[in-house]
């Protein structure tokens, strides 16, 4: 029997030669008029390859008939995995084939918030640049500061090796707001190089604090007004794991009333919207959730997702299954 794929997003190359190689393909533009549910419960598709704008929540997983759903992210907060297990639908994901380009995009936000780049970019193509001036967008240097990783996975470690590489010390804590022991042995060449703290202690000693959580409901929100209270005056939040971790409005009050130097997101609470001030505010560095986005990446992405999509309609071994 003919694999069937429902392909929710534009998938780059490979990807959708692969699927189109292996099977017949809806794309979305073919289905125009019809929801997800109607869709994923009609029984003419076998796979779903979708992206993070489609939402799979548990009543509409209880009816779909699906093999199961290829997410192009890393992420997968907008799937019900433990739903999807129930209903016997594979779900796989795309990890590890993103993790140097999402950790080059934080390190370009620490940077390009500590040394003001934002507004001297904003300065020069306004023509309010008049010369050079001794207190002119005076900064902050990396070398030498704190930066705190909350979480520590792969992009969380790729993001330290970075940071190490510029001289700034390295404090984690694995699992926020929980507290889990990590060994020697785990941090491997990491080992000795950076100091494992609880979540409490790298909110009040980071100079710089990066988050690298998945979204769940104990990290919704981890970054609230509490939390931007404990941090320091003079501190950096940096955003690349997902919009919901940190209460962008209470953010917008804590930059507004100059408790923090500044912040840097790729992504957003009610993405793509933002919080209502946020993009007014000058030592905000915000960038349209381009994590993932360098070509060699988002194939690579591609790739995967297709690899899954594949198995999961043929019943081979799915690549990169997620479970709960």
């Amino acid at each position: 029997m003919t694999a069937r794929f429902l392909q929710m997003i534009d998938l780059p190359e490979p990807g959708a030669s692969m699927l189109a190689e292996a099977g017949h393909v809806t794309r979305a533009d073919e289905v125009v008029g019809r929801d997800l549910a109607e869709l994923t419960c009609s029984g003419d598709y076998d796979v779903v390859v979708c992206a993070l704008d489609q939402r799979f929540d548990a009543e509409l997983l209880a009816e779909a008939k699906l093999a199961g759903i290829a997410n192009y992210a890393v992420g997968y907060n907008n799937i019900d995995i433990a739903a999807a297990e129930r209903a016997g639908i594979l779900v796989g994901n795309t990890p590890d084939v993103l993790t140097g380009a999402t950790a080059d995009i934080a390190l370009l936000l620490i940077l390009g918030v500590t040394r003001r780049a934002v507004e001297g970019e904003a300065m020069m193509r306004e023509g309010r640049f008049t010369g050079w001036r001794s207190d002119l967008l005076v900064g902050k240097d990396v070398a030498g500061a704190t930066l705190g990783l909350a979480g520590f996975g792969r992009i969380g470690r790729a993001v330290a090796e970075r940071a190490l590489a510029f001289g700034m010390e390295v404090i984690f804590a694995p699992r926020p707001p929980a507290h889990r022991e990590v060994s020697d042995e785990e941090l491997g060449a990491l080992a000795g190089r950076v100091r494992q703290v609880r979540w409490e202690e790298l909110v009040e000693h980071s100079d710089v604090l990066s988050l690298h959580v998945p979204l769940t409901d104990a990290t919704h929100h981890l970054v609230d007004a509490d939390v931007l209270a404990r941090m320091k005056d003079d501190a950096v939040l940096i955003n690349t794991a997902r919009g919901p971790v940190v209460d962008e409005s209470a953010l917008v009050t804590a930059l507004r009333e100059g408790r923090l130097f500044g912040a840097g997101f790729d992504v957003y609470e009610h993405e793509p919207a933002m919080a209502p001030g946020l993009a007014e505010l000058p030592n905000v560095m915000v960038l349209p959730h381009l994590g993932s986005a360098t070509r060699d990446t988002r194939a690579a992405m591609a790739e995967l997702t297709a690899r899954n999509a594949i198995a999961m309609a043929t019943g081979a071994p799915v690549p990169a299954r997620v479970t709960a």
